[in-house]
């Protein structure tokens, strides 16, 4: 149906997910559920190795704490949804369950983009002013920075989710992903969405490239410091500090430049799905390996875990 075709009102949408690939639908859904199950035992451990050593009761690991939580739900968000999908017929969501998962979807990957940033600022401080980092990174700014990201997700996403459910839908009901994003829905509408897309565009310049902003600055900063030091040890450790956080900033940030700022001639509705796939599932996968193996303390803290209590 064409838009400016006769409005429909929407119960419902069918999200098509992998429907190019029916032959392969149970081993799709066998890897995802391994993939979903992996990334949330990955992240609880992370959150509980931080949570229950004493030694790990420091800024750095109250952030990363954070974005285990956050990668959790993160997936949570979509793969669930994905998985009832590959085993059932119909592939429905409901149009308030659409709305909702686009929200949360939006507000937790906005909170990541503004976590990210808080980590930067933590790194930039343990190595450009070491010396105050226990005064300038006390608990109470620690909370102030995870708070703000959290809160400041929350609430830009609302902005985002109330233009896409506004807009009048027709007949068509099919989206053409896995979960309920922003760009197959604009293929939905019935009006002309020219200027819903600038705005969102707009929107999205702003939500990504502030905090990215705030990173690169940090990270200007402790690289001046660091060809400052003399010691090659202290540069080599200095760099090990800031490497794991630097792998996720480039997964995380170069995914979702190109999935929402890039123009959509440049790529494929496919395309899109596989992007969406990186950034919604295999990066929560991949952090907690990132922070894990490379990570002395946090492999130290998991391995006295395990002896005490007699797995290894």
């Amino acid at each position: 149906m064409m838009k400016g075709e006769n409005q429909t009102s929407m119960n419902e949408f069918i999200i098509l997910g992998f429907y190019n690939i029916p032959q392969i639908k149970s081993s799709l859904f066998g890897f995802f559920l391994m993939t979903y199950v992996v990334t949330v035992a990955g992240n609880v451990t992370i959150i509980l190795i931080t949570l229950l050593d004493a030694q790990l009761h420091t800024p750095m690991y109250f952030f990363l704490r954070n974005l285990s939580i956050l990668e959790s739900l993160f997936i949570s968000v979509t793969l669930p949804k994905m998985l009832e999908n590959l085993l059932s017929k119909e592939q429905s969501i409901s149009f308030l369950g659409c709305a909702a998962q686009m929200y949360f979807f939006l507000a937790l990957g906005i909170t990541e983009c503004f976590l990210l940033a808080g980590m930067a600022y933590d790194r930039y401080v343990a190595i450009c002013n070491p010396l105050r980092y226990a005064i300038v990174m006390n608990s109470k700014r620690c909370t102030l920075l995870s708070a703000f990201a959290w809160v400041t997700g929350t609430l830009l996403a609302l902005r985002q989710t109330y233009l896409m459910f506004t807009m009048p839908y027709c007949g068509h009901n099919t989206i053409n992903h896995f979960f309920c994003d922003i760009p197959p829905l604009l293929k939905l509408a019935c009006i002309d969405t020219y200027m819903i897309e600038l705005e969102i565009s707009l929107y999205s310049v702003c939500v990504l490239m502030t905090p990215c902003l705030l990173i690169i600055s940090s990270y200007i900063r402790i690289l001046v410091q660091i060809l400052q030091m003399h010691s090659a040890d202290g540069r080599r450790k200095a760099f090990s500090t800031c490497g794991s956080h630097l792998i996720s900033v480039t997964l995380f940030y170069g995914s979702t430049i190109v999935a929402y700022l890039l123009p959509k001639s440049s790529h494929s509705e496919d395309s899109d799905k596989l992007l969406a796939l990186f950034y919604a599932v295999v990066i929560p996968l991949l952090n907690p390996m990132i922070y894990s193996l490379r990570n002395k303390e946090l492999k130290t803290a998991l391995l006295k875990r395990l002896r005490g209590k007699r797995i290894l």
